[in-house]
């Protein structure tokens, strides 16, 4: 037959050719017409009137063509009907297969159930495909679901469909789940692989699971199954990460002893555990064996090393090690040629010691040896250089960056434009901002966090409030620590109200407030003068499970002290020290503060001397509580003794600390020594402010030095400072009882002019005084000002401006005067019968 045509076969080949040209045709019609409309009377006539019956391979090529499960189902339960037959398996699993790809499982049971019943079960590449549908979208509940659903219907699913879910479950650190897998792969009889298991301990043991890890490795060995090289690797690597450094280092003694050799990973991961543990000898020691084991260490074993000499140059603060580091990378040069990893270990330790001319120089080298920085070599720079204040240089690397080698992230966006910001170049942080929008970079919530810190850092108070409105605008939705930097800026800016709405806000977005929310709502709500949620807070954070951090007992212990609970807050300060937790110099600060207010001083004192016997410095704050708490009872030589205490520990007293004692000098009339103490205050070169002034014009008043007072008066307006309300008063009230009144007018009215209001005092020194200058009409006008303004009159002043009145015939005048005296004298008499 050789050389010849065999007619029977062509003719046979045609015919199956015409006949497979026209199933597809067929395919194509039907599918056309399903693609007309939704199922109906109309459809079921379009195929009726195809002539043949619809025959399995038709079927078929029509579902595999189908994307949409519903209209699948119909055709097939169509088709059902038609022949009155039962469908094909092929059918089942093209149908199957068309729930895969659209992720629409609503049926699978009901059709799962039909196959069992039929005896018909879905091909291993159907069930491998229903599975790695779901992964893809990383649906790994519903590709449970589907294993679970064929396990129900007592069929057997594929390998391939075990594996890729327990790939999958491997990446997203599910282990129970993926243990229960492995079971199921044992009961159907699956051959179990080391490759299985590798996985499993990996995943174990980088969940600190070390109990469940090791009993894998013990079911392994039971099954006469042996470790390998790779096995060994993983259980060093993971085992190490999580602490256990002698169970790793067991691993890699075993290895050896079951007569594997450690390769280069081996080496590397040990010695990267061993580093972590802060045992660089060890790490060090195993370098060695690996430099002797081989001719050339690998470049990953450089890099390993140098990350070790980085470590432990972190560790001991050590630039010898950074030097030792740089020898070993130019060790490294003769033997093996620097990667883009070494080049960036070395970039990074420079830059965060502070030498970045030798990390540019290091840049410079990796680009003369055709190594180009990636994106992360480019962040270090920009990072470093932004912390060190160069940020000309650090914009100068972004603008120079090729974006078709190397594309800024969002990391290099956030790194620059914090550290404009920080640097108070909040208009070129917002620029890149906008810039980063125009690249197609999505800005998260650390750049807003950013952006509304910084903005409110610079008084840009609207601008920082735009900037998160423009962020919920946008689709992004802040995180914890975005709303309690948030929250913080507004309390800080004075916006209470602002403050208690944000923190309602973290709840209302479905997070839960963390121990620093409350801090900063307790802080900010102590600060504006709304101490007394302190305790509710409190207990608050109590039923929410929140553990307490020395920052968050300082913020409640200086709450309950300015809300006037000192016994609690001394309670927490005792809480805090059952609980491990050392007090701060600021703990103690309020507590002392807090007792020191409410006079109970000796305490306050023994709180002190409890504070230094534990080593803590008292600061000048906690020393001016003392003195000005001694010197408010009048214990005064004992404020001395604080001062002297203070100054010997080598701390300045301040302005605050000088008016606490000038201010109980004056209450005890201890004027001269007042002023001695003052002269003090100004030769060691502490500057007094308006409230200094103000104590000193009071006490020489009080003594009726009125004249000295003016000179403090005179000097006070010279030094640029402003009198307050007190002040004016006082020195108003001090001349016109001297009777310089005068110069008491002119005061008064430049007072009111500035928008002053002058109290009771003010008004009835000044009535006394003109009456005593015989100014009676001056005196009389004033007396009915003070009658308007709702403020006290005394009966002292009406008797002096009645006499006056008198002297100046003013009868009519005294005749109001008189009436009211009489009306003061009835009121007088009527209370104390009363």
């Amino acid at each position: 037959m050789h050389g010849k045509v065999n007619p029977f076969v062509e003719d046979t080949y045609q015919d199956n050719s015409t006949k497979v040209e026209g199933v597809r045709k067929t395919v194509y019609d039907v599918c056309r017409v399903l693609d007309t409309g939704p199922w109906g009377p109309s459809i079921e006539d379009a195929l009726n009137s195809f002539d043949e019956m619809p025959q399995p391979e038709l079927v078929v090529g029509v579902i595999r063509r189908l994307k949409d499960v519903k209209v699948a189902l119909q055709y097939f339960r169509w088709v059902e009907g038609k022949t009155e037959q039962a469908h094909c398996p092929a059918a089942y699993n093209a149908l199957l297969m068309v729930m895969a790809r659209t992720r629409n499982l609503d049926c699978l049971e009901q059709i799962l159930e039909e196959m069992s019943l039929a005896g018909i079960g879905p091909s291993n590449i159907t069930c491998t495909e229903l599975v790695t549908s779901y992964v893809k979208s990383r649906k790994l509940r519903e590709a449970l679901g589907v294993i679970e659903t064929m396990r129900k219907f007592k069929f057997r699913p594929s390998f391939s469909a075990y594996t890729t879910l327990f790939g999958a479950l491997s990446v997203a650190h599910e282990p129970d789940l993926m243990l229960n897998l492995f079971h199921q792969m044992q009961e159907l009889g699956y051959d179990i692989t080391i490759h299985l298991f590798t996985m499993l301990v990996r995943v174990f043991a980088r969940e600190g699971r070390v109990d469940a890890a090791l009993s894998l490795l013990d079911e392994m060995k039971s099954n006469s199954y042996s470790a390998d090289l790779v096995l060994y690797n993983v259980c060093i690597d993971c085992f190490g990460k999580v602490g256990k450094v002698d169970m790793a280092w067991k691993f890699f003694h075993e290895m050896k002893a079951q007569g594997l050799v450690p390769d280069d990973v081996t080496y590397t991961s040990m010695i990267g555990v061993l580093c972590k543990a802060e045992r660089l000898g060890e790490a060090v020691g195993l370098f060695e064996e690996l430099d002797l084991s081989r001719s050339v260490p690998c470049v990953y074993a450089y890099n390993t090393m140098i990350m070790v000499m980085v470590q432990l140059g972190n560790l001991m603060k050590h630039t010898g090690k950074i030097e030792e580091a740089l020898r070993i990378y130019e060790e490294m040069k003769k033997d093996a040629a620097p990667n883009l990893t070494t080049y960036n270990i070395l970039v990074d330790m420079l830059c965060k010691a502070g030498k970045l001319e030798a990390a540019l120089e290091v840049q410079d080298a990796m680009k003369e040896a055709g190594i180009f920085p990636n994106i992360w070599t480019v962040n270090i720079m920009i990072d470093r250089l932004c912390k060190a204040q160069r940020l000309d240089e650090a914009c100068s690397i972004f603008l120079g960056l090729d974006h078709k080698v190397c594309t800024p992230d969002a990391v290099t966006f956030c790194s620059l434009i914090d550290g404009l910001g920080r640097n108070g170049r909040v208009n070129d942080a917002y620029r890149l901002y906008e810039k980063m929008l125009d690249s197609d970079q999505t800005p998260n919530a650390v750049v807003y966090t950013s952006l509304i810190r910084n903005f409110f850092k610079c008084g840009r108070i609207e601008d920082g409030h735009k900037i998160y409105k423009e962020m919920v605008d946008r689709g992004c939705s802040p995180d914890l620590m975005l709303l309690n930097t948030y929250m913080d800026c507004v309390f800080k800016a004075g916006e209470i109200e602002k403050g208690r709405a944000l923190f309602e806000e973290i709840k209302s977005r479905g997070l839960v407030p963390d121990v620093r929310s409350y801090s900063i709502l307790i802080h900010g709500l102590v600060k504006a003068g709304f101490p007394k949620g302190t305790y509710k807070l409190f207990y608050e954070m109590k039923e929410q499970g929140l553990h307490l951090d020395t920052r968050a007992y300082n913020t409640v212990i200086d709450g309950f002290c300015k809300s006037g609970k000192v016994n609690k807050a001394y309670q927490l300060l005792e809480e805090m020290k059952t609980k491990g937790l050392q007090p701060t110099v600021v703990t103690y600060g309020s507590v002392i503060d807090g007792l020191a207010k409410i006079d109970r001083l000796d305490e306050a004192y023994m709180l002190s001397e409890e504070a230094k016997s534990i080593g803590i410095d008292l600061n000048v704050v906690i020393y001016s509580s003392l003195i000005d708490g001694f010197g408010k009872v009048g214990r005064i030589d004992e404020a001395y003794l604080i001062l002297e205490e203070l100054m010997q520990k080598g701390l300045t007293p301040n302005t605050y600390t000088w008016n606490c004692l000038l201010d109980a000098l004056v209450k005890a009339e201890e004027i001269d020594e007042a002023l001695v103490c003052f002269q003090n205050m100004k030769n060691l070169k502490c500057s007094p402010n308006e409230v200094t002034y103000s104590i000193m014009i009071n006490g020489l008043c009080k003594v009726r030095k009125f004249n000295k007072a003016f000179v403090f008066w005179q000097e006070m307006q010279k030094q640029g400072l402003k009198p307050n309300t007190i002040t004016y008063t006082t020195m108003i009230s001090g001349l016109a009882k001297a009777g310089n009144v005068l110069e008491a007018r002119g005061l008064f009215d430049r007072f009111k002019a500035g928008g002053g209001i002058p109290d009771s005092a003010c008004y009835n020194a000044m009535i006394e005084g003109l009456s005593n200058a015989n100014k009676a009409i001056d005196a009389y006008t004033l007396f009915e000002e003070t009658r308007l303004k709702g403020c006290r009159i005394y009966s002292k002043t009406c008797v002096v401006l009645l006499d006056a009145l008198h002297k100046a015939d003013c009868l009519e005048q005294a005749a109001i005067v008189g009436a009211v005296l009489r009306e003061m004298a009835k009121s007088q008499h009527a209370t104390r019968l009363y």
